[in-house]
């Protein structure tokens, strides 16, 4: 996510402490809000994946190996 966007949600964050947002303002913060989920959300996606689980005997497993839950 830009700088630019981060520092916009932060500004209407702090506005919203002072008083009401516009409604504008309110969709422009929760779309903000929902980009920046989705940022740190495939952010820490992407560092597990690529992450390797070392185990007591020196084996080695890759977390993307690995089934997650529910998947068969």
């Amino acid at each position: 996510m830009e700088k630019k966007k981060l520092d916009r949600l932060s500004e209407l964050t702090a506005i919203s402490r002072t008083r009401e947002l516009t409604a504008e303002e309110k969709e422009e913060r929760h779309a903000l809000r929902n980009e920046y989920r989705a940022a740190v959300t495939g952010n820490l996606r992407n560092q597990l994946e690529h992450m390797t689980i070392i185990e007591p005997d020196g084996s080695r497993i890759k977390v993307s190996d690995l089934k997650r839950s529910g998947e068969e």
